[in-house]
């Protein structure tokens, strides 16, 4: 009873603390903007060009953590950058031999590619053997990448995911006290609320077939033999729940369970009406009084971020977070934040009615902006439509702007330079300017994007647009860069150095600009009243006391344009700009410098625009 008491009086103390606006997790102007740099580990640092489909870890080569030298953490870190993205960091199965090092062989019939997915991760609490120059030491390794990312002022970010795991996980590492996923489960029955898996009982699991496809690319290999020894059967990583999945289920991986039943009723406690609007401390209280009700998938996996967080790691990106209990991520985002605030929590999420419920109810700090902005810019830089509609976008999600994060390119996505996307990495360049400087939300790059890789390499698994996460390769626009470990990019070529360059000038200037911290303002209202205002182009104006931009992005490739840019009078007033005429300068290559006329409190400039050119235009006062 004095426990119950306690926390009653902790969580009063609380509402009122969020309700006067002092609460340390409600949300705050941004003192910076966030750019975070993606890698995939085990292709940043591969030196090796042959690139045989299916090709081994000897053919086709590997990246390791020692890799990402000083000097080249020094070069991402000056690229404009301030988080990097590690992933494929937890050991997950894979088909090489690591036996001598006590770890076991996984079967190929349940491993896509050779190197095997990222996200069918086998053991929490080790790294991917791959990684490592003595995978004896992998441990050592990454906690020394940890401190050595650290010292060259960036920040580490690392994949959990908590919605599956391999088929074959097998915790040889685990802390004392810690017991395996599935050890204490009750596998007589479908379902348990403190059971990690969902099972089928009375029947063995059996491997999927297909006729297009054959593991290893139909290699002979003493693993292959279309059996995996799993009995009962457990539900597929996706949700299937059929004995033998469908060869494109996510059949390398088992369903975690978090005490929803398979009618889908929740057995855990429910949040208090309004803890919507309480921050993290609230939610750690509750859940601290609630433990013993909570599944034993939760406790598991807030112990696993706990770990890394203790480590060093500075956040983490959540996979396929919304096939997890928004109620799940409130207890452990929760309790991630009370060991570290500052901790950096994304969620890969493509349900935008979803969106406020995984910020303020699972205390995300940052959401995928893939189904609005990004597949709204794919489809403006196809052809496809006018970027008019990007207005929508800012207006429907103003509330939670900060907190969406932008991208043109992750490890799941087409490269940009590939034919399926843009065919031209140049052309993703006015994408590239408004995605960084529209909101204060940050952005992210994925390696190899500043160099135009165009992903054309058939690695094995899966066909190329996308650099494969599933088998060895080496990645050649960004080798070119990398220049065998100088990370100087001698072997660029002359559009390659430019592109480079320009997301360099880009990303730099995001990081230290206050206006893009202020106030948003769309400019196509205003000046699709002309007819002479081009189709393919987007402003907009960005500004606080510090400083003012108007930002003008052209999204044809093939035509110039000349025009006169209205700024309405509600802008230049909240602008707080009088009427006059001021020097406007280009911050994104510093060459153009024009003029703006303001008379009668309503703003015009004259502009002339290449294709695929943007201008990041400063009023002088």
């Amino acid at each position: 009873m004095k426990k119950t008491i306690l926390a009653l009086i902790a969580f009063s103390a609380l509402s009122m603390q969020a309700q006067s606006g002092k609460s340390k997790n409600m949300e705050q102007s941004p003192k910076q903007k966030i750019v975070v740099y993606q890698v995939f580990t085990r292709l940043f640092g591969n030196k090796n060009t042959v690139n045989k489909p299916w090709g081994t870890i000897k053919e086709n080569g590997v990246g390791k953590f020692s890799d990402f030298t000083d000097k080249a953490l020094t070069e991402i870190k000056h690229l404009g950058v301030n988080y990097i993205w590690y992933t494929g960091v937890p050991h997950h199965a894979l088909v090489n031999d690591y036996t001598k090092y006590g770890i076991s062989n996984d079967d190929p019939d349940v491993v896509k590619g050779r190197a095997g997915s990222p996200y069918a991760v086998k053991d929490y609490y080790n790294v991917n053997p791959d990684l490592a120059t003595n995978p004896a030491k992998r441990l050592e390794e990454f906690e020394a990448l940890i401190k050595r990312t650290h010292k060259n002022g960036l920040k580490v970010i690392i994949d959990i995911v908590p919605n599956h795991i391999a088929r074959h996980y097998e915790g040889k590492n685990n802390p004392k006290g810690v017991r395996d996923f599935g050890a204490d489960d009750n596998k007589e029955v479908g379902y348990d609320k403190n059971n990690n898996f969902y099972y089928i009982p009375g029947h063995a699991f059996e491997v999927p077939t297909s006729d297009s496809y054959k593991p290893l690319g139909g290699e002979q290999h003493a693993g292959l033999d279309g059996k995996f020894n799993e009995n009962p059967a457990k539900w597929t990583g996706n949700g299937s729940r059929a004995v033998k999945p469908d060869i494109n289920d996510w059949y390398e991986t088992v369903k975690i369970n978090y005490g929803i039943r398979p009618d889908g009723l929740k057995e855990f406690p429910q949040l208090p009406y309004g803890f919507d609007k309480q921050g993290y401390e609230a939610h750690y209280e509750f859940w601290k009084e609630h433990e013993k009700e909570v599944p034993s998938s939760w406790k598991k996996f807030r112990d696993i971020a706990l770990y890394w967080t203790a480590k060093g790691v500075d956040g983490f990106r959540y996979d396929m977070a919304e096939m997890v209990p928004v109620e799940f991520w409130s207890y452990m985002n929760s309790a991630i934040k009370m060991k570290n605030p500052d901790a950096f929590l994304l969620a890969e999420i493509y349900n935008p009615n979803e969106y406020r419920n995984y910020i303020n109810i699972g205390k995300m700090d940052y959401l995928y902006d893939k189904v609005d902005l990004y597949d709204k810019l794919k489809e403006v830089i196809q052809g496809k439509s006018n970027p008019d509609g990007i207005s929508d976008i800012q207006t429907r999600f103003a509330d939670i702007e900060h907190n969406l994060l932008h991208f043109l390119e992750n490890h799941d996505e087409q490269r940009i330079a590939s034919p399926e996307f843009a065919g031209n990495a140049h052309k993703a360049k006015p994408m590239a300017v408004l995605s960084a400087t529209i909101s204060s939300s940050p952005m992210m790059i994925y390696f190899g994007q500043e160099v135009g890789e165009p992903g054309k390499q058939d690695a094995g698994f899966g066909k190329p647009s996308r650099t494969s996460i599933f088998d060895y390769i080496g990645v050649p626009n960004h080798q070119r860069w990398m220049n065998d470990g100088k990370f100087d990019g001698a072997k660029l070529n002359k559009e390659e150095k430019a592109l480079r360059e320009f997301y360099q000038r880009l990303l730099n200037f995001s990081l230290d600009a206050p206006a893009l911290l202020g106030e948003f303002r769309q400019l196509q209202q205003a000046n699709r009243q002309n007819p002479n205002y081009p189709q393919e182009v987007y402003a907009f104006a960005r500004f606080d006391d510090k400083q003012k931009l108007v930002i003008v992005c052209n999204f044809s490739n093939t035509k110039s344009s000349f025009f006169e840019l209205k700024i309405p009078s509600d802008v230049i007033k909240d602008m707080k700009l009088e009427d006059g005429t001021y020097v406007i300068k280009d911050q994104l290559y510093g060459k153009s410098t024009i003029k703006l006329n303001i008379a009668n409190g309503e703003g015009k400039i004259g502009i002339t625009i290449a294709p695929s050119e943007s201008f990041i235009y400063q009023i002088n006062q």
